[in-house]
């Protein structure tokens, strides 16, 4: 599998507007390379480089194999029109939270995982109750990480 993105390269700098410094839009990814048996896709942003502990912003499941990325902005439905479903982040809040560290250079990994099933998770699962859900069901995984720093 293989994840990237055309707005940051793996390990550089996230571009502000996709941060709690900008306009905060979910970054464009492009995806490819999925194995044959996948049926569904789900997708974490974490840092884990955040002072209390790793820090969630993004959590999305259910995405359909058929798409090979998302666009830029997917925005806060919990069902985004290109397919899947988002969960709650550690902002509280539906959809993705971008990068928005109290100081320092952190790390956010984007995890793209190929599952063997749909979850049928409702709306607003939590990073936790996701990968409960993925246990036994992972047939590939790939990640992309950025960093940002204030």
């Amino acid at each position: 599998m293989k994840l990237t993105s055309p707005a940051f390269d793996e390990g550089g700098m996230i571009p502000v507007k996709y941060t709690c410094d900008g306009t905060d839009l979910s970054p464009p990814l492009k995806w490819d390379a999925i194995p044959e048996k996948t049926k569904s896709l789900a997708l974490i942003c974490d840092d884990p480089d955040a002072p209390m502990g790793t820090w969630v912003h993004w959590v999305y499941y259910d995405i359909p194999v058929s798409t090979q990325g998302v666009p830029e902005n997917i925005g806060a439905d919990d069902r985004p029109g290109i397919g899947g479903i988002q969960g709650i982040n550690d902002f509280r809040r539906i959809g993705y939270g971008g990068p928005c560290p109290p100081g320092g250079t952190h790390r956010y990994f984007f995890k793209l995982y190929a599952l063997d099933t749909l979850l049928n998770l409702p709306p607003g699962a939590t990073k936790k109750q996701l990968l409960k859900a993925m246990e036994n069901h992972i047939v590939g995984q790939v990640q992309l990480m950025g960093k940002y720093s204030r």
